[in-house]
């Protein structure tokens, strides 16, 4: 297969949806010779701050001298984001031919009756990628929960961290804080050390408590308070530096919930051995598509592709915050997230609110998100194509207003991607 032809191959297999279990990627590592084992991983679940926690720890391993692999989801400009090393995307012929070798064996599993998910399908990909070019580590996120998310294959991480926990795909998780904290911690092996923030909740973290002590893990909790901010802005590079534990750090990420990422990848860094100076580098090099990202001043136009209560918290704090005024918002989710919760709070800071149907199976309907959104703003247009609407809240945008794109990766991708 060619680039184009492995990509929509991938994508041919949305169609069997997302079926949580470890047996059948278990099955297509075993045939692929379980190339999962044989490198150095760091496993980072969570509700939210997986990508940029991810991505930071990345780069600072790569800062340190090591070949090192990142497998997130989902992506923004191109598909090849999802699987890097050292910071560049997978080549697309090195892409093709790892799935080519991928799909050969998922045929075999198909004469079996056994059916590959999308997701499971990628990360066999990325493992056998990661291993056949040498990684000493990657850092892999969970794409969905974790005690039965494709990515725990993994036996025995160098390490775990457990980000923010907050309600998302609760009609698989479950509908509390406990519930999805629980399936979060099944990512947690015995003896692996775990790093978590103080920031949870009382209930997410008497629940990692738990789980670390029952598996014998030593359990660091970071306390992003202990972080001093010197200086953040919402338009000058580096957005923020801070003090924590008697070093400065830079960031080129906004919010402040980065710098409780940021803490804990610096514990995480900590645990695995990295010199100081290698983490200050990585944190300072890290930048993320469409996380909170100014990508135009006149007008200001911010994308973020955050897409759950606790995402619109931090998008609705960060627009107060910096005073963000004067905004057209242009957005899209999908209907398996808490769309009146998401929409509750970015809407009434909006002038003008502009209602799209990403391109995904599990898509808001455009218009049913319009109904939610009148009721929070006086004026609101349903377009349905993401590209169409964009190109309509552009030409009526002036140069002294914001336009907001918020809500999905996905609506992002049919956007601003290839």
């Amino acid at each position: 297969m060619n680039f184009n032809e492995s990509v929509e191959y991938i994508h041919s297999l949305l169609q069997f949806g997302i079926k949580p279990g470890l047996e059948r990627i278990s099955m297509l590592l075993e045939m692929l010779d379980n190339p999962q084992d044989k490198i150095k991983t760091v496993h980072i679940a969570g509700t939210n701050g997986k990508g940029s926690t991810s991505t930071h720890l990345a780069n600072i391993l790569t800062s340190a001298g090591y070949k090192t692999g990142l497998y997130t989801s989902p992506y923004v400009l191109s598909f090849c984001e999802r699987i890097q090393i050292d910071g560049n995307n997978i080549p697309k012929d090195d892409l093709a031919r790892t799935v080519t070798r991928v799909k050969s064996e998922i045929e075999k599993l198909n004469e079996q009756g056994i059916i590959i998910t999308e997701f499971e399908a990628l990360t066999a990909t990325a493992f056998l990628y990661f291993y056949e070019s040498g990684c000493n580590y990657a850092v892999i996120e969970v794409g969905l929960g974790g005690r039965f998310d494709a990515t725990n294959v993994i036996k025995k991480p160098e390490a775990v961290v457990i980000t923010s926990i907050s309600l998302d795909h609760t009609k698989i998780l479950g509908d509390t804080i406990p519930q999805i904290a629980y399936e979060k911690c099944g990512v947690i092996k015995y003896g692996v050390p775990v790093i978590t923030s103080k920031k949870q909740t009382e209930q997410a973290l008497a629940v990692i408590s738990k789980t670390t002590t029952d598996k014998n893990c030593k359990l660091i909790v970071a306390n992003p308070q202990n972080a001093q901010v010197i200086f953040d802005s919402l338009m000058v590079k580096p957005f923020v530096r801070f003090a924590y534990c008697d070093n400065e750090y830079t960031l080129n990420l906004m919010g402040e919930h980065q710098i409780e990422n940021a803490v804990n990848v610096i514990e995480c860094a900590k645990t695995l051995g990295i010199a100081d100076r290698y983490i200050q580098e990585g944190l300072a090099k890290t930048t993320m598509l469409a996380r909170m990202e100014v990508i135009s001043e006149e007008p200001l136009i911010i994308r973020d592709g955050g897409h759950n209560e606790g995402c619109a918290n931090a998008l609705r704090d960060f627009l107060t915050k910096y005073k963000v005024e004067n905004i057209n918002m242009l957005i899209g989710l999908m209907a398996d997230k808490d769309c009146e919760s998401y929409v509750s709070k970015i809407a009434p800071l909006c002038k003008s609110v502009v209602t799209v149907t990403p391109s995904n199976p599990r898509a808001l309907d455009s218009e049913k998100l319009k109904e939610i959104a009148e009721k929070y703003c006086d004026n609101v247009k349903s377009i349905n194509n993401p590209k169409e609407g964009y190109k309509y809240i552009l030409s009526n945008t002036k140069k002294d207003e914001t336009i907001l794109v918020c809500g999905s990766f996905y609506m992002m991708s049919d956007i601003f991607g290839e």
